[in-house]
């Protein structure tokens, strides 16, 4: 009898996945770059303040350092390298009056007015009063401040008056983290590319034509750089915004928008981000030029006072 010899083994079929994406221009998981000093810069001491990281790469409490009195110039100093290391700076229960609050923004330099923005005790200090039948504004999105005027301001000084029992923290966001994690495809996209800022969109949800039309010469558009650079550091940082960038030039109107999307979504990563919880009297200064921030409106009908003075900066590049 002959045997039959066995049929050779097939080769396995190779595991076959259905069709799925997501879509396109999404944000992925993975590990981030997340760098806060500036490239081959080192990590030095503080001799004159003591400062307290509140994020891997933005935001730190500010120990040591007497607000109240005119600065030191060394202690000064101190605080601007902080500034540019951390971004955001925090100094709890400062309890400064406008004067004094003025007097400390101004060691960066002028103090900018806002027509848009209700006065406080001066016509350099903003005053953002929310509950108890305040006129509504609304800052909870991230933004960049004031980047519709020529020269944006260079930072900010808020100091919360008044705050509810629970919420209303801020949160800041690094751009120059998020310009280091762009693909390479979408960093080809935008280095050298320009965009153009206007006040209208920001303001346009809470003020009617008859406030905003004739601030419009006075605020006509701008354009700056999609990718700016830091005057002081060098880092290369994202510079559009969901507030005021309405498009970039040279693009179609949909393109514009789709990366636009894309750009201003980087913000809300939270490895870029620190979340600071108010206490009366505390203080945040923050450099605009690097920085988005968002107001988290989370405690109606609580009432909420803060007051803010702005450095003027200048033209981005």
């Amino acid at each position: 009898m002959t045997a039959v010899s066995a049929s050779p083994a097939l080769p396995a079929s190779p595991l076959a996945l259905r069709e799925a994406r997501v879509p396109a221009d999404g944000m992925y998981e993975g590990r981030r770059t997340l760098r806060r000093l500036p490239e081959g810069r080192p990590e030095l001491p503080y001799a004159h303040i003591d400062v307290v990281p509140q994020g891997r790469v933005i935001g730190a409490e500010i120990r040591g350092a007497d607000l109240t009195r005119p600065l030191d110039p060394a202690v000064r100093d101190e605080l601007n390298r902080a500034l540019l290391e951390w971004k955001v700076l925090f100094f709890r229960g400062a309890h400064l009056t406008s004067d004094q609050q003025r007097a400390f923004a101004r060691n960066w330099g002028e103090l900018e007015t806002n027509p848009l923005l209700a006065r406080g005790a001066a016509d350099d200090v903003a005053r953002f009063e929310k509950g108890g039948g305040a006129a509504p504004t609304f800052e909870n999105v991230w933004h960049t401040d004031v980047t519709f005027r020529e020269r944006p301001a260079l930072g900010a000084v808020l100091q919360l008056r008044e705050v509810p029992p629970v919420g209303g923290d801020t949160m800041w966001a690094d751009m120059a983290a998020a310009y280091d994690n762009l693909p390479d495809d979408i960093r080809a996209r935008v280095d050298g590319a320009v965009a153009v800022h206007d006040f209208i969109p920001g303001f346009a949800r809470f003020y009617g034509p008859e406030q905003l039309a004739p601030l419009q010469d006075e605020f006509p558009p701008v354009t700056h750089p999609v990718v700016r650079t830091h005057p002081e550091t060098g880092r290369r940082m994202l510079f559009v915004n969901t507030s005021f960038t309405t498009h970039i030039v040279g693009m179609d109107r949909a393109e514009s928008d789709r990366l636009l999307g894309y750009l201003v979504r980087q913000a809300h990563v939270p490895e870029y981000q620190v979340r600071w919880r108010w206490q009366a009297g505390d203080i945040a200064f923050w450099d605009n030029r690097a920085t988005q921030h968002y107001a988290v409106d989370d405690y109606a009908p609580h009432r909420r006072v803060a007051e803010r003075v702005a450095i003027a900066g200048d033209r981005p590049y």
